[in-house]
Order: C-alpha cells, then sequence, then structure tokens
C-alpha cells in the first residue's frame, strides 16, 4: 500500500475477476489527492464489508429485493450516502477518498461503494454503464435487481429505465437488448476515473488530464483508446518522443483499420521531428 501507481500498474496485471474494486478506486484516490487520509478511507472499506458478511448471515435465503434493501439500509440509511445534487462537477466526487469523507459522490463513485460492500457480503453484483447515468444490477442467477445508487438505492422498474434513457436519447428512446449488460470491474473503475480527466480538461488542465490518463492505464494498458487519447494530448503539449510512444502503442493493439492509418499518418510526421 506504500505506493499507489505500483499498486496500480499491479492491478493491470489481474484478470477482471481478481480485482478489488474498492481497493482499486482507493489507489486511484490516493494518487488524485495524496494529501488526503486514505487509511481513514481503508478502514471504512474494512468496516463497510465487515457489517455486509453481518447482512449475508441474517438474509441468507432473502430474495434480491430484500437484499437490495438491506444494502440501501446500510448505505444510504446507516452511513448517509447520497449523490451529490448540489455541487455534482465537483471533482471530489468521483475520488473514493473524498466520497467517503463527504458521503456523497457521482453516481459511479458510489455504485463501487455498493459493488464492494455487496460483494463482501458474497452477492453477486456488477455496474452496469447505462447511458448518462450509472447504475448497479444485484443478481441471483435467475435475474437481477437495478438499483439507482445516486437516488438511495431506489430498485428501478421497466418503466423508471424507459424514462431514464428518454431523457437522455429523447422521446422515443427505447430499452434495447444490451443496454443492462454487466460491466466489468476494470471499465467501472476507467468510468470513475474518466470524470476527473474530463473535468480537468473542461477547466483547461491538459497536463492533469494526461497524469488522469497516464493513471488509467496503469490498470488497463490493453486499452487502445487511451493509448490514442495520450498520443493526442502529448502531441498538444509537443512532448514529441512520448506522443509518438504512446501512438506506437496504440497500433500494437489496433494495426489495421481507418484509425490505425490516421494514428500512423501522426506518427509519421512525430517521427520526422525526431529524425
Amino acid at each position: 500500500m506504500s505506493d499507489p501507481r505500483l499498486a496500480l500498474e499491479a492491478i493491470g496485471t489481474l484478470p477482471d475477476a481478481e480485482i478489488d474494486i474498492g481497493i482499486a478506486a482507493l489507489h486511484l484516490a490516493r494518487v488524485d489527492a495524496p494529501s488526503a487520509d486514505w487509511q481513514a478511507a481503508h478502514r471504512h472499506l474494512s468496516e463497510l464489508a465487515q457489517k455486509a458478511a453481518a447482512l449475508a448471515v441474517v438474509l441468507d435465503d432473502a430474495d434480491l429485493t430484500e437484499k437490495a434493501e438491506a444494502l440501501a439500509g446500510l448505505l444510504r440509511g446507516a452511513f448517509g450516502y447520497r449523490g451529490d445534487t448540489e455541487t455534482y462537477d465537483d471533482l471530489a466526487n468521483a475520488n473514493l477518498i473524498r466520497v467517503i469523507e463527504r458521503r456523497r459522490g457521482l453516481p459511479v463513485a458510489l455504485g463501487v461503494l455498493w459493488i464492494h460492500t455487496a460483494r463482501a457480503a458474497g452477492w453477486a453484483c456488477h455496474g452496469i454503464d447505462f447511458p448518462a447515468h450509472f447504475l448497479i444490477g444485484l443478481d441471483d442467477g435467475r435475474g437481477q435487481a437495478v438499483l439507482d445508487v445516486f437516488h438511495g438505492g431506489r430498485i428501478l422498474t421497466a418503466t423508471d429505465m424507459r424514462a431514464l434513457l428518454r431523457r437522455v436519447e429523447g422521446p422515443d428512446a427505447a430499452l434495447r437488448p444490451g443496454l443492462l449488460r454487466p460491466t466489468e470491474t476494470r471499465r467501472v473503475l476507467l468510468r470513475l476515473q474518466n470524470n476527473i480527466m474530463t473535468r480537468r480538461l473542461a477547466a483547461g488542465d491538459l497536463d492533469g488530464g494526461l497524469v488522469c490518463i497516464g493513471d488509467m492505464l496503469r490498470i488497463a494498458p490493453q486499452e487502445a483508446e487511451l493509448w490514442r487519447q495520450s498520443g493526442m494530448m502529448n502531441q498538444t503539449l509537443e512532448r514529441v518522443a512520448a506522443a509518438a510512444a504512446s501512438y506506437s502503442r496504440f497500433l500494437d493493439l489496433v494495426p489495421t483499420g481507418p484509425m490505425a492509418e490516421a494514428v500512423g499518418v501522426q506518427l509519421d510526421r512525430l517521427r520526422s521531428k525526431l529524425n
């Protein structure tokens, strides 16, 4: 736990099923806010896990609704977690340490805590990359309950999800296959960190965005699009060698196709400057 970036690199070598979502998000939070009290946050994750294990004993034969209500009673009720509707775009809302301190955050940051807690209880739980609004799913092998953790863990009906989708995609939007597909743990973590990156870039902090990309690549070194974005940012900052290295890595992962051709053109230009 001494060096969070070394920990992130170790996470990058793990199969998705072996990633501890809470600990991984904690390491991301540490590099984003190095002065924050990560040890207190780590103790809180342990406390959530212990209380979840106790819930699991009581709810051994419970259905998905009962389990969802128990999670809500713990995270929303006992600990007061909620979505931040007042300062939604605050960077603290995507940093797990700050979310734990403030008891509020973005949907995906809260989702990390809910998934961590549910899995500690031994319950199958995953993220759902729903358009513009992160959800989680509890699964018992026969079906799943879809929870909106930003609004206290409310169980969503099909009508609720259609209404949510239409707010994003327009009045004609309809539920379609794949919308509720489970999201891998690594992709949940990337979505969490992407919130920080996009907010830094929106504030004109290109260096900060690039640092964020670097940490995302530590946990997802095979994510080709991140290498392309790293190349673009380095190129904008006129860091020619770094941009060329990032583009080369992209082409290792995506050697053919229209995007590879476009990146190849940029790489040739950069190499001409290095010669």
